[in-house]
């Protein structure tokens, strides 16, 4: 096989994973939290064996997220909460500790403070916040201090870090990270709003447009490059006969 077809695979490859991510973002447009994620591309030379020269492949190494925080909006709920800052709150799930943007909250029957999944939101000192069946308000004060008219109930596990980009995406809405995070400094917590999701419409649109008109003309690439292969074999056998 020519050079010019492993090349074009390569980068078909590529374009395959984007158009995944960038669909991806369009069809969370609406998730609160959500932030989007691009690809990472790099050149990765190969040198097949037997041959001198190098070639220069499409490499997909990694994907990064978009940090800018999403349009706030005000909900009335007063369960729900909006973070302003590079803050994430914590959400107690089967594989530990795991963090989320999204702020839309309610509670389960028993009174414990849940996300949108039903699962608990962790508390500072990393328990469960319960809310008495016989409190009639909620207040949650710009710490993530959580109280109601028969007092203090708990604090939300509200955590920074130093590289929001080790930071990675576990679905539902969840990220996951090595890093411990340290105590929000920087992060104010606003009662009865929420996030929404930092994904701009037009512009994904736009690259998704873009990734699929590069898909097809690599492809256009690989039927030439098969068409000249198919032509100089057919004229070796008339040669040859």
């Amino acid at each position: 096989m020519e050079n010019s077809l492993y090349i074009s695979l390569s980068s078909q490859i590529a374009l395959q994973e984007k158009m995944s991510i960038v669909s991806n973002n369009v069809a969370n447009l609406g998730t609160p939290g959500f932030r989007a994620q691009n690809m990472v591309f790099d050149e990765y030379l190969s040198k097949p064996r037997g041959m001198k020269e190098s070639m220069s492949m499409v490499l997909d190494y990694g994907q990064y997220q978009v940090t800018d925080p999403g349009p706030v909006k005000t909900t009335g709920n007063p369960l729900d909460v909006a973070l302003i800052g590079p803050g994430f709150m914590g959400i107690s799930t089967p594989s530990g500790i795991q963090y989320t943007r999204a702020g839309n909250l309610s509670k389960t029957a028993e009174g414990v403070l849940v996300n949108a999944r039903g699962m608990p939101v962790a508390s500072a000192g990393g328990g469960t916040i319960t809310i008495p069946s016989t409190a009639q308000n909620v207040y949650i004060d710009k710490k993530g201090v959580v109280s109601t008219d028969e007092g203090q109930v708990g604090q939300l596990m509200i955590k920074e870090f130093t590289d929001l980009q080790k930071i990675n995406p576990a679905g539902n809405g969840l990220y996951v990270t090595d890093e411990p995070g340290v105590p929000a400094e920087k992060t104010t917590v606003i009662q009865g709003k929420i996030e929404g999701s930092n994904v701009q419409a037009v512009v994904e649109m736009t690259r998704m447009i873009d990734v699929l008109r590069d898909y097809q003309s690599m492809q256009r690439i690989v039927q030439s490059e098969h068409d000249r292969m198919r032509t100089a074999i057919q004229r070796l056998s008339r040669a040859g006969a």
